[in-house]
């Protein structure tokens, strides 16, 4: 049988959620509605979004050995993921995020990293946690020298690297030829040397600019839909469904969740691209 497994590396943070009418400008005080806590980081809700989709799924990481930590650790386990190597270090404190959602939906978040800049690099080299592997996720909330080991020893055991290069940051050289699948929104296309996203046709060519540099690329255009280059140079674009939005926060996870859980069924690049997509118009219409 082919490895079933997706292996995240990645963040977790304890986001504490706002609702407002408006996102505040600089030097304004805006009043909230209410507040609340999630799980978050995108490490950890691709994790989590990916056991959701039916992959067995896995997580490293680390959290503090405190209250937030606590409730991250729960909070995996409860989404189904395995957390045993996710660290609980003493005297740093877990990652966290404030996030705030305006009437429309968008939001604007800061976070805090925490104990995810000190997650142990040498524990990646352990052979169990890379056990029934078939896929690793990687984004840009951990450091540039964790997920170049992280994809070092991927590529090692013959494992296909994803990473979302969220949020946008300049990448290693030694990194970019160990990523397989790149995947990026608008932003993050032209931070990375594409000219502007506005719709699918900038989209697909700023997916064909970054194939240049990775072997296969996601450019996804929120409420336009996404285009795509496959490592065959096949390129494509897939609208986005029509849905009523209620929040785009965590969206993206989820379409890489329900997008890794798809590439590990056997399926084509295009077709998980359907599935994600499918995946991410569900989480924008739903309050959760």
């Amino acid at each position: 049988m082919s490895p079933s497994t997706v292996l995240v590396v990645g963040s977790l943070h304890y986001d504490i959620m706002v609702e407002a009418d408006h996102l505040p400008r600089k030097d304004e005080t805006a009043v909230g509605r209410r507040w609340y806590p999630k799980f978050g980081g995108k490490g950890g809700n691709q994790a989590v979004a990916a056991a959701r989709a039916g992959a067995a799924s896995r997580m490293f990481g680390a959290v503090g050995a405190d209250d937030f930590g606590t409730y991250l650790r729960h909070a995996l386990r409860a989404g189904g993921v395995d957390d045993r190597f996710v660290a609980s270090l003493p005297e740093i404190g877990s990652g966290m995020s404030v996030a705030i959602l305006d009437a429309e939906g968008d939001y604007a978040a800061t976070i805090v990293s925490g104990a995810n800049l000190h997650a142990d690099v040498t524990a990646l080299k352990d052979a169990t946690l890379w056990q029934d592997v078939g896929l690793l996720i990687l984004q840009n909330e951990m450091p540039d020298a964790v997920n170049f080991a992280a994809a070092s020893q991927a590529r090692r055991h013959g494992i296909r690297t994803l990473l979302n290069a969220a949020p946008a940051r300049a990448l290693s050289a030694d990194l970019v030829p160990l990523v397989d699948i790149l995947v990026v929104n608008a932003v993050e296309a032209e931070m990375m040397g594409a000219d502007p996203v506005c719709c699918l046709h900038s989209a697909a060519d700023a997916a064909k600019r970054l194939a240049d540099r990775f072997e296969a690329v996601i450019v996804t255009a929120g409420s336009k839909g996404l285009a795509a280059v496959t490592p065959e140079d096949e390129a494509f674009q897939l609208p986005a469904e029509k849905v009523q939005a209620v929040s785009s926060h965590g969206a993206g996870d989820a379409f890489i969740g329900a997008l890794c859980a798809a590439l590990l069924k056997g399926h084509t690049l295009r077709e998980a691209c359907q599935t994600a997509s499918q995946a991410a118009a569900v989480h924008v219409s739903t309050r959760t």
